[in-house]
């Protein structure tokens, strides 16, 4: 079973689908939330946006999660935004599989708005898209609708899977 990374812009639902998928394949959960560090977290709680230089120690405490699971399975949500951060990802199990949750910017500026208790501010969506670069058609991987029902993304994966 390969590593899935569920990637795209702030409110796109990378947690809701990621959390749907591991339960769905009894696998594992990870937040890559949970890997910032204090000073990233700060950094965008602050408004600002993080820099490549920010991210790199972030990307590669997922690409170490995601290179412990090799064989056994795991869903990892992880806004992904670059190819070159797919590609360090991709460094913990090259096979890995991306699912792109995409939408439009005034959905997922909507969507950051209506949460609460998320250090992550709306106005930071901008800066998301701005850098946003959509799968390849050379990296493994699948774009859905982010909108859809929550069970009909969870489908679509799962059959191209």
């Amino acid at each position: 079973m390969v590593p899935i990374v569920v990637m795209g812009v702030a409110g796109c639902g990378k947690s809701t689908v990621g959390k749907a998928l591991a339960d769905r394949l009894e696998v594992p959960y990870a937040e890559a939330d949970d890997f910032h560090p204090p000073s990233n977290v700060s950094k965008m709680h602050g408004g600002e946006a993080l820099t490549d230089a920010d991210r790199e120690p972030w990307l590669a405490a997922i690409a170490g999660r995601i290179g412990t699971a090799a064989g056994r399975g795991l869903v990892v949500s992880c806004s992904a935004l670059k190819r070159v951060y797919r590609d360090v990802l991709r460094g913990g199990d090259p096979g890995a599989f991306f699912v792109h949750l995409v939408l439009t910017p005034e959905v997922a500026t909507a969507r950051v708005n209506g949460r609460s208790g998320h250090f992550m501010p709306s106005t930071l969506v901008a800066s998301q898209f701005a850098v946003l670069e959509p799968l390849g058609v050379d990296e493994n991987g699948i774009g859905v609708d982010a909108t859809l029902p929550l069970d009909r993304i969870v489908e679509k994966v799962l059959s191209r899977l």
